[in-house]
């Protein structure tokens, strides 16, 4: 239910306790709990409009991934910031983002659709071996890998084995696509975000907090 243009309510089986988080966009989302209710979560987000205030506020002064991408753009790449360059070829343009290439139609027109459709292949290409690498040395056993075009987290993982990850993760640093990953084979082991939970993250990721940091900061470069 729509509560008001920037605030919308959801209901979620799954959620244990009210939650509020803030869109890309501008639109806050109260989630509600199973046996939740609605004036209960609006006034759990009265409460929380101290910090809804503040996380608009750092939201207004995130850069933003520009909406076009064209030769010369600078987009988020490995980690770095990298100018897209182009070359014309005898068969088709080629596009390079620092080390890496991509073959495109033309670089005459908007890059970004199929830049990101590049970056989600080569995702489905690399993430998946680099979580059965990370499996193998913490001893954690994993079903499957699935690589996903998810709007509003980086990684989830169910009770069956199954770790899906975003491919946006392609364009963050490597420790950061391993915090992750990590995040979410320890999640098989707990799957919950208890104290217990932390010890294990921080006993194979020691790195974690900057990640989360970093995350933080540059999130809105990656689309979410």
């Amino acid at each position: 239910m729509v509560a008001a243009p920037d605030l919308v309510f959801v209901r979620s089986s799954r959620a244990r306790n009210y939650r509020l988080t803030l869109r890309r966009n501008g639109v806050a989302v109260a989630t509600i709990p199973a046996r939740g209710t609605e004036r209960e979560a609006q006034r759990f987000v009265a409460e929380q409009h101290a910090w809804l205030t503040r996380a608009r506020a750092r939201q207004a002064k995130k850069p933003r991934s520009a909406e076009v991408w064209s030769l010369g753009t600078t987009v988020l790449w490995r980690g770095l910031m990298t100018e897209i360059r182009g070359t014309n070829t005898s068969a088709k343009p080629v596009v390079s983002l620092a080390a890496d290439t991509f073959r495109v139609a033309t670089l005459e027109r908007d890059l970004r659709p199929t830049l990101e459709a590049h970056f989600a292949r080569r995702a489905r290409l690399e993430l998946p071996g680099r979580t059965w690498e990370l499996a193998a040395e913490t001893g954690v056993e994993v079903k499957q890998v699935a690589v996903r075009n998810q709007r509003s987290r980086w990684g989830s993982c169910s009770a069956s084995g199954t770790i899906s990850l975003n491919w946006r993760l392609m364009q963050a640093p490597a420790t950061v696509r391993d915090y992750i990953i990590l995040h979410e084979l320890m999640h098989l082991r707990e799957m919950n975000h208890s104290a217990r939970f932390w010890a294990r993250v921080e006993e194979v990721c020691p790195w974690w907090r900057d990640a989360e940091q970093w995350l933080k900061r540059n999130g809105s470069l990656l689309g979410l």
